[in-house]
């Protein structure tokens, strides 16, 4: 991981949009931080799209997609996004059909049991009630799971079929074949009518752990918040740059790296 300060000015400069987590990355226990909701209206004045991808409920997402300087916010891992109209209503998205999502969220609480049955400590995280298309473990938000914990709850969810990721919090676990990078395609065709893919040096992704992995891996102008270090020997793929200050003052990091390129 290079310092953010090697990232070349004109690759910045051709950037036209952000992926962003949220949790640990745009805000620190829970709450964006002042610095990052400012940095997130300055790339918004400036005409970039900034869209959060997060393992964050659609219920929970739902305040922020209000509030925020942002074009959608893709929650649950890429299953779900909410943009606003132009009138301002919310408007739900999905990549999943209705019959599909009910037969899997029953799926799903059956494993949610399961785990909390057969895993010493492990509880629903607390947002749990606004989540649609996925379950999630608390191992760091509200209570403490150990790594040998985490560890048993993404193998079991495995066993039952899931795919699972680990984020600075939560252990999320889904069936279907969405997963944020699938999701980052998807709302960039679908609000933009555009191919990812055939602009990707025009993206940038930031984010702060585990999960974000594939993310690294895959773009390359990609950024860690500093507190990404302390998963740093457990990333497969590492981003590109890293930031100097933590969560939402490294995002801010990000945005005026962005800006004086402009």
């Amino acid at each position: 991981m290079q310092p953010l300060a090697a990232w070349p000015a004109l690759a910045r400069a051709g950037i036209a949009g952000v992926l962003t987590d949220i949790d640990d990355t745009l805000t620190s226990g829970g709450a964006i931080t002042p610095d990052a909701l400012q940095a997130l209206a300055a790339l918004a004045r400036a005409g970039l799209h900034v869209v959060p991808i997060t393992g964050r409920p659609v219920g929970w997402s739902e305040p922020f997609a209000l509030q925020w300087p942002v074009d959608a916010i893709v929650a649950e891992n890429g299953a779900v996004a909410i943009t606003r109209d132009a009138d301002g209503t919310l408007r739900k998205l999905y990549t999943q059909p209705a019959a599909e999502r009910a037969a899997n969220f029953a799926r799903m609480q059956q494993v949610a049991q399961r785990i909390v049955r057969e895993v010493p400590g492990a509880t629903l995280s607390r947002d749990s009630g606004g989540r649609e298309t996925d379950i999630a473990i608390d191992h760091s938000e509200f209570t403490h799971l150990p790594g040998s914990s985490i560890d048993r709850v993404v193998a079991l969810m495995r066993a039952e079929g899931m795919n699972a990721t680990v984020s600075s919090i939560h252990v999320n676990g889904w069936y279907g074949a969405h997963d944020k990078l699938a999701g980052a395609r998807w709302i960039v065709r679908e609000l933009f009518g555009r191919d990812l893919e055939q602009e990707l040096e025009r993206w940038v992704y930031v984010g702060d752990s585990t999960n974000d992995v594939l993310m690294f891996q895959h773009f390359g102008h990609s950024v860690g918040v500093a507190n990404i270090r302390r998963f740093e020997d457990q990333l497969a793929f590492k981003p590109r740059y890293v930031t100097q200050g933590e969560r939402g003052a490294g995002f801010a990091e990000v945005a005026a790296a962005l800006l004086s390129a402009r």
